[in-house]
């Protein structure tokens, strides 16, 4: 399973969204909030393990970074997942990175500039669970491999491939399928390079999360196919359907 430090930085670097605070920087007058949120136009992870946030020359970050000069600026940055299919509570995780704040000239094109989030803590709440990152982790951990490729391979799972991922349920277990109502549909929740996670809701309303992991990590979508074949090929088979033959079929309507 991937851990905290490489989910934190998978989120990082992924599309979910970022919001940037920054107490006073954005609160010229006492009756405003002391802080407010501020969206990064990119972002990435140095070397180091620093945050590298892109906004525009003239924004409130920037000038609030600028203006600070070499005193310490903390700042915290939020980040919120959300499931890119339609799913029963689609937020799949929060994160916190809180830090310091300094400007970096010459890092980016005229009319930008980059800020840098030196990491102080990190928390993260998602999927698997909830609690503080460590920072020397973090800084040395990688994004997981298809980060770039998940919202697209899911939304296909989710419109084409229904009736395959109903047919998951069938490896839930046969305590669970004697006992629980049955599973009507399934849904693609979050796919990584270590395995998918699905939604299932039960006949009687109920929800509830299942994972599949794959027998090795997987590096690459055309590797991650041939997972997720024999992943489908399984639930067939424990389903009484026959695989084989079905690709059969298809090769000769085809």
């Amino acid at each position: 399973m991937p851990s905290a430090a490489e989910r934190t930085r998978t989120l990082v670097q992924s599309t979910c969204s970022a919001t940037l605070l920054i107490p006073g920087a954005c609160a010229p007058a006492p009756d405003r909030l002391p802080a407010d949120p501020l969206s990064p136009e990119a972002r990435t992870v140095g070397g180091d393990g620093e945050i590298l946030l892109l906004y525009p020359a003239d924004s409130p970050a920037v000038r609030a970074a600028t203006h600070a000069q070499d005193d310490e600026l903390p700042a915290e940055l939020e980040l919120t997942d959300v499931a890119p299919v339609a799913v029963p509570h689609r937020i799949r995780a929060r994160a916190r990175v809180r830090g310091w704040l300094t400007s970096q000239p010459g890092l980016a094109e005229p009319g930008q500039m980059m800020l840098r989030l030196e990491v102080g803590d990190l928390y993260v709440d998602d999927l698997w669970g909830s609690g503080p990152v460590d920072t020397e982790a973090f800084a040395g951990a990688r994004p997981d491999p298809l980060r770039r490729h998940e919202a697209e391979l899911l939304q296909h799972l989710a419109a084409a491939h229904g009736d395959r991922m109903l047919a998951l349920a069938s490896l839930l277990g046969r305590d669970r399928a004697r006992t629980d109502p049955p599973v009507r549909r399934v849904v693609p929740l979050a796919l990584d390079s270590f395995g998918l996670r699905v939604r299932c809701r039960a006949a009687g309303g109920g929800v509830f999360d299942a994972r599949f992991d794959f027998p090795e990590p997987v590096r690459e979508v055309t590797r991650l196919r041939r997972a997720m074949q024999a992943l489908f090929d399984a639930a067939e088979e424990a389903s009484g359907q026959d695989p084989a033959g079905r690709r059969n079929r298809e090769a000769r309507d085809g």
